[in-house]
């Protein structure tokens, strides 16, 4: 749980800049995925070229995944421990195999936990731009980037105020059609 709660103790913005180092072209994922021959292709001339990782849609996700998990993980613990061990031990009683354990038992009794962390995840995750701004490259936008460039660099105020309201509007009714098809209603 340490591991998990630790990068919060660092600012958003310094972990994705740490990102982009950690991505960059001289840092220790292109070092280590050269020295593998992962990214070493050679084109129609035969040499050798290295490929990059960094403003690619790779990093972005990457990013996004570093600065979100800890938001899915704390609450599916949280869900995961609360389950009774006993029941657990009735379906292996019962010749229940592991797959069937989990699909029946510790699924169904970890959904809150499940909802929870999606929602918590996809949320903020949905109007991120930091990650595409830094990690990506000028031509990959998310909607936070879009909304974000119309508010602060062409300074168009409806524009921005519409689509962070449409926004808003479509992840209201994205997370009540799936708390309603999860059916835990009573999470929210």
């Amino acid at each position: 749980m340490v591991l998990v709660i630790a990068p919060f103790f660092t600012s958003f913005l310094i972990r994705t800049l740490a990102w982009k180092t950690i991505l960059a072209d001289s840092g220790p994922v292109v070092r280590t995925l050269d020295s593998l021959h992962v990214l070493t292709v050679t084109n129609a001339l035969g040499v050798t070229e290295g490929h990059r990782v960094l403003a690619t849609p790779l990093a972005v996700v990457c990013g996004l995944t570093y600065n979100f998990l800890p938001f899915m993980i704390l609450p599916l613990y949280t869900s995961l421990e609360r389950i009774d061990s006993r029941l657990l031990e009735a379906a292996g009683d019962l010749y229940a195999r592991p797959l069937t354990t989990f699909r029946k038992v510790t699924l169904p009794l970890s959904m809150p936990g499940v909802v929870a962390g999606t929602l918590l995840t996809f949320i903020p995750a949905a109007g991120d731009y930091i990650n595409a701004e830094l990690l990506g490259s000028a031509d990959q936008k998310m909607i936070g980037n879009v909304i974000q460039s119309q508010f602060l660099r062409v300074l168009d105020y409806p524009t921005a105020a519409a689509l962070s309201f449409i926004l808003m509007a479509s992840i209201l009714a994205m997370v009540t059609l799936y708390i309603r098809k999860s059916g835990t209603e009573e999470v929210v």
